[in-house]
């Protein structure tokens, strides 16, 4: 059983678009592969490497 708390999902706007993570905020020395994340198609997604959700916060755009 885990006891961490569940982390809430990070707010991407349509302007992040294509996102991929870890985002380049992140530092290089704790990334994992890159993956690019079709957050527009479902509104939310989780990394699969590293399980961080991000929510599309705003209106989704119109052809991406």
């Amino acid at each position: 059983m885990s006891t961490s708390p569940t982390r809430p999902p990070v707010q991407i706007t349509a302007a992040d678009l294509p996102f991929h993570c870890p985002p380049p905020r992140d530092a290089l020395w704790n990334a994992h592969p890159r993956v690019f994340l079709d957050v527009a198609r479902t509104g939310r997604m989780a990394c699969p490497y590293c399980g961080t959700v991000y929510e599309l916060s705003g209106p989704a755009p119109a052809a991406h």
